[in-house]
């Protein structure tokens, strides 16, 4: 990403207010911040929409960002009780996600930079998923273990400081919202297949023993060998004719892919003596999971700082979370900065 090389006169005051522009897949959300407060969440979903085609068509979502979009930062706005021109950056998501999508909610955010004359900060999704956890304890400080669980990404991080982390560990092949979107598929439940999977779990036992990934000293992991186990499973038992309960498939599923994330970030905890684990992204948003990592952690005596299930999902929130680490660092972005499908949370080791 390139930094833009203008000056800007930063105020003094201690927290800047910062709108935060998201809209890398079907929803439109803007959000305003002063330092580590929310004063607004605004959040517009075309979920609704796109559960009629099974999962995210691309196409509609651009057309329904570029319907919302100005509703959703005019929201924001007055919610804060702010004025626009109180505000001191724009800060948007420019990647990882569906380009068409990317591209409104980055073209908006540069107007209104540029029209207010406040920089503008191109703030990674991911980095935004793994900020949240500021918001939901202002008080959060590094050195602590980051959980970052999503549909496109999953690994296990030390975060030495806001803006250095070191990648202790990922996947090395499906993330871990991509299992529960292959397992819904499998069991023929409706966009969006996570929520879709832990709901049917309520009604199941955890009594089939399906893989939780290969074992071993290191944090990374891997749900292919689960998903096909899944898949296998009920194509088996369909084949042969005989009954096997969906809601029991759902429930073991959950366990194995669940019950690993928890344990290798306490491993990771103790390893690097970290007393805290931050967790973030839209897996987090499971109340299995969360209930596990609850567990976990007070067993070894670990803080845990997990955001409300709605700053898991995708919010704006998060994006203007980000957006004060990298103002409170100067990196500010130019009015060429491009949408990005695919961005790289880094290689293993230190960022």
């Amino acid at each position: 990403m390139k930094y833009t090389d203008q000056v800007f006169a930063l105020p003094r005051k201690e927290e800047p207010l910062i709108l935060g522009i998201e809209s890398s897949c079907d929803e439109t959300a803007a959000a305003v911040v002063r330092g580590r407060a929310l004063l607004s969440n605004v959040v517009l979903s075309s979920a609704a929409e796109q559960a009629k085609y099974g999962g995210v068509v691309p196409e509609i979502a651009s057309r329904a960002h570029t319907e919302a979009i100005g509703e959703a930062v005019g929201r924001a706005v007055k919610e804060a009780g702010v004025l626009a021109s109180d505000l001191d950056a724009v800060a948007v998501t420019y990647g990882a996600g569906l380009v068409g999508a990317l591209l409104v909610g980055l073209s908006f955010a540069k107007a209104y930079a540029f029209a207010l004359g406040v920089p503008l900060i191109g703030v990674n999704h991911i980095r935004g998923h793994m900020a949240a956890a500021y918001l939901a304890d202002p008080s959060l400080e590094p050195p602590f273990i980051t959980l970052l669980a999503s549909g496109g990404h999953t690994a296990i991080l030390y975060t030495r400081t806001a803006e250095e982390f070191e990648i202790l560990g990922s996947t090395r092949d499906d993330a871990a919202g991509e299992a529960f979107d292959k397992a819904a598929r499998v069991l023929g439940l409706p966009y969006p297949g996570g929520p879709n999977v832990e709901k049917l779990a309520r009604e199941g036992k955890n009594c089939i023993a399906f893989p939780k990934m290969f074992s071993g000293a290191g944090y990374d992991f891997s749900y292919s060998g689960l998903k096909t186990a899944v898949v296998n499973y009920c194509h088996n038992k369909e084949q042969k004719g005989e009954p096997f309960s969906r809601a029991d498939v759902a429930a073991s599923f959950q366990s194995a892919a669940c019950d690993v994330l928890a344990e290798r970030a306490v491993r990771a905890a103790k390893e690097k003596r970290c007393r805290t684990i931050a967790a973030g992204g839209g897996v987090i948003a499971n109340g299995y999971l969360r209930e596990k990592l609850i567990e976990v952690c007070a067993k070894e005596g670990i803080r845990l700082v997990l955001p409300e299930k709605k700053y898991c999902t995708d919010n704006a929130a998060m994006i203007a979370a980000e957006g004060l680490v990298q103002y409170r660092a100067g990196n500010f972005s130019d009015l060429s900065l491009n949408a990005s499908a695919h961005i790289p949370l880094g290689k293993k080791g230190k960022q």
